[in-house]
């Protein structure tokens, strides 16, 4: 309990603080959609980043439901307005009481008093429901990050498979030129031109699907800060390569599933309190003067008034609300649990996607473009058949893709396992 008393208390904290004073885009201050200008050079993941933490809809639209909380907890905390009134009494009858001669006029004023610290705490589970609108906010930010850092690696990832296309398409196009030559020779058959003219027409037509697929995840990544074109320069980023010692050693007990998670059994917990204090009855009080218009008298009056609690006492309302406390209690428990096994998978996933990287680059892709470069030799020489060739190109560019999306995968990993860490770049530093 101790940990959720610390995480509630942060998020009280935070709420408290003054506008100036908070870094988060949650604090549902940053709710312009100005749109801020790319400085002309490479889009980079931390530029990505922090065009999301300012811009994204999603994290915007979170950011003005704190607000709209924190104006219901503002009104939660409102006293009751008192009542006046006006009462006509013995008017309009039969006999002495005919007309208005012998009428009661009374006017009272009324305030009722809410008793059981009902004010209060009703105000402190408005406040609760604010605390968990930012941890929810909280939520849908770290899942915006994550999403634009993989998508912002997807890019690059498709950056570097149109180049290698390109390059591809290049190869293709010297193979073809080396087949005419032997052709023309009288060293090959005339039909190995057509073929090997026709996979250069095939790997030229996969560099334009190549280039196309990076312009379209210009398009995507653009959308995630809700612009409707890209209007940055494309990065010029690499993949990362393996580097264990680069892994973050923090915990994914920081994650803002579990303020999350806290922050509901905070407000479970805080609506149980407010039900009881419900179940104690209020009290009125009204103070007024009556005018008796039979003998021109004047007397002051005064009342209070007490629901009796005899059928109603809201312990219904208040079970109902421990009962969710307690399913928010197994929920955070459940949700710590369920972090610390998927960082324990991501940290998995990381090491195998490394180890996929260092098979393919220090032994697949080697071994691929030796034997694309032998194969090359040998066919120019006439040791070696067309087919023999285009299938050590293949080879090549297959190995070559492989250890492209191996490095896309390990980025993927390692930005999934940041993410449950809050490591760089998901370490929360918005300013």
């Amino acid at each position: 309990m101790s940990r959720f008393c610390k995480s509630a208390a942060g998020v009280l904290l935070t709420l408290a603080l003054p506008a100036w004073a908070l870094a988060s885009p949650c604090d549902g201050t940053q709710v312009s959609s100005t749109t801020v200008a790319f400085d002309g050079a490479p889009i980079t993941l931390q530029a990505a980043l922090s065009r999301v933490r300012e811009a994204s809809p999603a994290v915007r639209a979170a950011a003005l439901e704190v607000r709209a909380r924190g104006a219901e907890a503002d009104q939660a905390g409102r006293r009751l307005n008192p009542t006046l009134d006006l009462e006509i009494e013995n008017f309009g009858g039969s006999g002495s009481l005919g007309g208005f001669g012998q009428n009661e006029t009374t006017l009272s004023y009324a305030q009722t008093f809410e008793l059981g610290g009902k004010r209060a705490k009703r105000e402190q589970a408005a406040r609760a429901n604010q605390s968990l609108g930012l941890a929810e906010c909280e939520v849908v930010l770290r899942a915006s990050e994550l999403q634009t850092a993989l998508v912002f690696y997807e890019l690059v990832a498709a950056i570097e498979l149109a180049r290698l296309a390109e390059e591809a398409s290049s190869l293709s196009q010297s193979l073809s030129e080396t087949v005419d030559k032997r052709v023309t020779a009288g060293a090959a058959a005339p039909p190995e031109l057509s073929r090997a003219q026709a996979d250069a027409a095939s790997l030229q037509a996969e560099a334009v699907a190549a280039r196309a697929r990076v312009e379209t995840l210009r398009y995507e990544l653009a959308s995630l800060w809700g612009e409707p074109a890209p209007r940055f320069i494309l990065p010029v980023d690499q993949l990362p390569q393996p580097d264990r010692a680069a892994l973050s050693t923090a915990s994914a007990t920081e994650h803002p599933l579990l303020a999350l998670a806290d922050a509901t059994e905070q407000l479970r917990d805080a609506e149980r309190r407010s039900a009881l204090a419900n179940g104690t009855p209020n009290l009125t009080v009204s103070g007024g003067l009556r005018r008796f218009e039979g003998s021109n008298d004047n007397a002051f009056v005064l009342g209070l008034s007490v629901p009796l609690p005899l059928f109603d006492k809201n312990e219904d309302a208040a079970r109902a609300s421990e009962l969710r406390r307690d399913a928010a209690r197994m929920n955070a428990v459940a949700t710590e649990a369920r972090l610390r096994a998927d960082e324990a998978a991501a940290r998995q996933q990381v090491r195998a996607a490394s180890d996929r990287v260092q098979v393919y680059e220090q032994t697949a892709v080697p071994a691929a473009r030796a034997a694309y470069e032998a194969s090359v030799k040998g066919y120019t020489a006439g040791r070696f058949d067309l087919t023999t060739t285009l299938d050590a190109r293949k080879g090549l560019i297959a190995a070559n893709t492989s250890a492209i999306q191996a490095r896309r995968d390990l980025a993927a990993a390692r930005m999934r396992l940041n993410s449950l860490l809050g490591a760089a770049p998901f370490q929360g530093d918005f300013q």
